[in-house]
């Protein structure tokens, strides 16, 4: 199963949103903002220092309802984490060989990052086959993955990074874009 089966989350969710956990007073709110949009899937970045904290405590309230995700994963630390809160996926924004081992015996579905033709071809090699574009914007956008279409003809990404409400539609109108991530998903 390619990367423990992320395919399948990313095909249910063509709308990830990439969430940044300031205070865990925010849990109810995005709950409510997301649900009232029919999203049943989230992706809470490791970016504070309560992002467990919120991630556990959104799983614990609305694990039965969503998928929760974990993005900003950097470190086996993490992965363990994360399998010790028994999340649904998790993201990283690139691709390290210290963590390849520890992602497929996690058991947990995973989408590693990508932005270059090398790190793509890395990710291949290893019997990947779906990955993050990330920073999308910085890396050419859905240019830039109109022409990764025509040379890598068997991987899909789900792009984040300047992925907004004006542009989403463009990168999901890709045949080798499956999902697609961002933060404006909250602001709606």
């Amino acid at each position: 199963m390619i990367q423990n089966n992320i395919e399948a989350i990313l095909k249910e969710n063509s709308l990830i949103p990439v969430v940044t956990i300031e205070s865990l007073d925010q849990v109810d709110n995005i709950y409510r903002c997301l649900s009232s949009q029919g999203i049943k899937c989230i992706e809470i970045t490791l970016r504070t220092q309560i992002s467990w904290e919120a991630i556990s405590l959104f799983k614990e309230k609305y694990g039965s309802e969503f998928q929760i995700g974990v993005g900003t994963i950097t470190s086996n630390e993490d992965i363990l984490n994360c399998m010790n809160l028994k999340v649904d996926f998790m993201v990283s924004p690139g691709l390290t060989t210290s963590m390849i081992q520890q992602f497929e015996d996690s058991g947990i579905p995973f989408l590693p990052g990508v932005a270059t033709p090398s790190e793509i071809i890395t990710g291949i090699n290893l019997g990947w086959r779906v990955f993050k574009f990330f920073p999308a914007d910085l890396f050419g956008g859905a240019k830039a993955l109109k022409v990764y279409g025509a040379i890598f003809k068997d991987v899909s990404f789900c792009p984040t990074g300047g992925i907004n409400k004006e542009n989403y539609q463009e990168f999901l109108d890709l045949k080798n874009v499956i999902s697609v991530g961002g933060s404006w998903l909250l602001n709606q």
